[in-house]
Parts: structure tokens; C-alpha cells; sequence
């Protein structure tokens, strides 16, 4: 059973949420012939100052560009 974690920063939509897991099924589903009911997606949403880049902390007035929202 494959299980996709994706981790990202906060902020992104249940719609948006529910259109990535219904595709990310959709091509294992077909690619690696798994049943649909078999494929686990796992989104983990932190805060942009959970994260650091480069040894620099993301979310702060100064902080560099991370990945785009």
C-alpha cells in the first residue's frame, strides 16, 4: 500500500487538498496498479516559522523566499 506525505506550509484549501489526493491517486492507481483504496495520502501543515532553509527560519519579516504557497 502506498502512503504520499506531503509536507508543506500551512494554508492551502480543502478543495485544493482533495484535487492533489484524488490525482496523486489516480496516477498510482494507474502507473503502479494499485487499487485506489490502497493509496494513503497524508498532508502535514506547519507554520511558515517551523521551518528553516538553509540554516535560516522561514516566516519572519526578513526572512528569504521559501517555496511558493
Amino acid at each position: 500500500m502506498p502512503i504520499v506525505t506531503i509536507e508543506w506550509y500551512e494554508g492551502r484549501s480543502a478543495d485544493q487538498k482533495r484535487e492533489i489526493a484524488e490525482r496523486l491517486t489516480d496516477l498510482l492507481a494507474d502507473v503502479g496498479k494499485t487499487p485506489r483504496e490502497q493509496v494513503w495520502v497524508r498532508f502535514v501543515d506547519s507554520p511558515k516559522g517551523d521551518w528553516a532553509i538553509g540554516g535560516e527560519l522561514q516566516g519572519g519579516a526578513e526572512a528569504p523566499l521559501g517555496p511558493p504557497d
